[in-house]
């Protein structure tokens, strides 16, 4: 075989081992991509609009802290509350978990499992939700016995996580 035939044989064989091996990068990348894609619509799936998804109207501070760990949290409590650490009681509309950085004796953060970021964006097909935190709350007054708590909700100026939570708080009964 002539030298120039040879070298033309080399330059195609490797072209075509390139387009391959680039065929299979850019199938698994876009594979990927999708999955991506779907696995993010499902996570997301129940959670209301918040501004780091709106960053083209973003005005100031769209991308703060308190907004992603909502957001995520938002995730976590509808998707995956089998793997939440320290719950304490869970129904189908809410979760009570034991704080991890309790300020009292007894501190329990309640959450309804419904994208709500703050009480002024609580709607009337919220309402179940509502109602049942506040029925978990109830029955862990109940079941130990306090006398001297307090529920608190804090709003968007005063939460570490923006999605709407209650905390019961109490010192041990006597």
């Amino acid at each position: 075989m002539p030298e120039g035939t040879r070298a033309r044989a080399l330059l195609w064989r490797g072209l075509f081992c390139y387009s391959t091996f680039m065929t299979k990068y850019i199938g698994t990348a876009l594979v990927a991509l999708l999955g991506g894609m779907l696995i993010g619509g499902y996570l997301f799936s129940d959670t209301k609009p918040r501004s780091i998804l709106r960053a083209p109207a973003c005005q100031e501070l769209c991308f703060n802290q308190e907004e992603i760990l909502g957001l995520l949290s938002s995730i976590g409590v509808q998707r995956l509350s089998g793997i939440i650490p320290f719950v304490q009681k869970e129904t189908d509309k809410t979760i009570a978990i034991r704080h991890p950085f309790p300020q009292a004796d007894i501190h329990y953060v309640i959450v309804p499992k419904k994208d709500i970021r703050a009480v002024e964006d609580i709607s009337e097909e919220d309402a179940a939700y509502v109602v049942d935190a506040y029925a978990v709350m109830a029955e862990l007054i109940e079941e130990q016995n306090l006398r001297n708590y307090k529920i608190v909700v804090n709003g968007p100026g005063f939460q570490t996580v923006g999605y709407l939570h209650f905390h019961l708080v109490s010192e041990l009964p006597e």
